[in-house]
């Protein structure tokens, strides 16, 4: 009995090993425990592109461009394409796709994480962005210099629903405040998940985003680390998040530090009674 309960037991650890692997019509295993689910509706890809509004002269970043479906309609749009792909199985599919065509030389593809990466100069990024890493690539972008003129990005739909929530809203969180802090965000279309191969297990929709240039004139860490806490406990008032010790110690010291670098003499300063 041991043994068979052995056996079994590592038959289920082979299929959850597999269970995020779904073979392509090509023959190609997608992975989509790493966000892998490709968009083959032509009519969407088209949509996502018309909406980015290219420029012959642009430079475009894509992440995540899987098998190249919308990879081929981007070259045929802009000047240059620069596709940053994890995936070396992909990036070869991406490489034959183009191979012998006038867009060959319109591709360069960066292999790697795309968040460990040093962005390089773009004009738009379009993409069917991995779900998984969807804020911290949100943040990066808005960081980057020097500017870009827009980016009209797949999003899981709820993160998407964040994105654009106001004031008010259910949703209405610090990626809403920090995100509309630096640019402006419009949602522009749903997208359902039988338009993906393999289908995730969500819905979908695409967002449009236009940094603001010239961008607010604050620390953004500062204001982030303000924000976060607020938003530490969603039902807890503002000046109760202000009364904890550690809150008003960390407003002591930014004030101190504020008057140092502005010549200012300060005072003992009691943000609590």
């Amino acid at each position: 009995m041991p043994k068979i309960k052995s056996a079994a037991s590592g038959r289920r650890r082979e299929r959850q090993q597999q269970r995020g692997q779904l073979k392509s019509a090509g023959g190609l295993m997608f992975n989509t425990g790493i966000g892998q689910h490709i968009l083959k509706n032509p009519l969407i890809v088209n949509s996502i592109i018309d909406k980015a509004a290219l420029r012959p002269t642009d430079v475009v970043l894509e992440v995540g461009p899987g098998t190249g479906n919308m990879t081929v309609k981007l070259l045929e749009k802009a000047k240059k394409v620069i596709a940053c792909e994890l995936d070396p199985r992909l990036v070869a599919e991406l490489h034959k796709r183009v191979q012998g065509t006038p867009l060959a030389s319109k591709l360069q593809v960066m292999v790697g994480d795309v968040l460990k990466a040093d962005l390089p100069f773009f004009d738009a990024c379009v993409a069917n962005l991995p779900y998984q890493i969807s804020s911290p690539f949100v943040f990066k972008l808005l960081l980057h210099r020097p500017f870009f003129r827009c980016a009209v990005l797949m999003f899981q739909r709820e993160f998407a629903l964040r994105l654009v929530a106001k004031p008010g809203d259910k949703l209405y969180c610090r990626l809403s405040i920090n995100t509309q802090l630096l640019a402006r965000v419009d949602h522009l279309m749903k997208v359902g998940k039988n338009n993906f191969r393999p289908p995730p297990k969500v819905e979908s929709s695409v967002v449009r985003i236009e940094p603001k240039n010239p961008p607010p004139p604050i620390n953004f860490q500062e204001w982030d680390g303000l924000v976060r806490i607020t938003f530490v406990r969603k039902n807890k008032t503002l000046s109760a998040a202000f009364k904890s010790s550690a809150v008003q110690q960390l407003l002591e010291k930014n004030y101190r530090i504020h008057c140092s670098v502005h010549n200012i003499v300060s005072a003992a300063v009691y943000f609590v009674e």
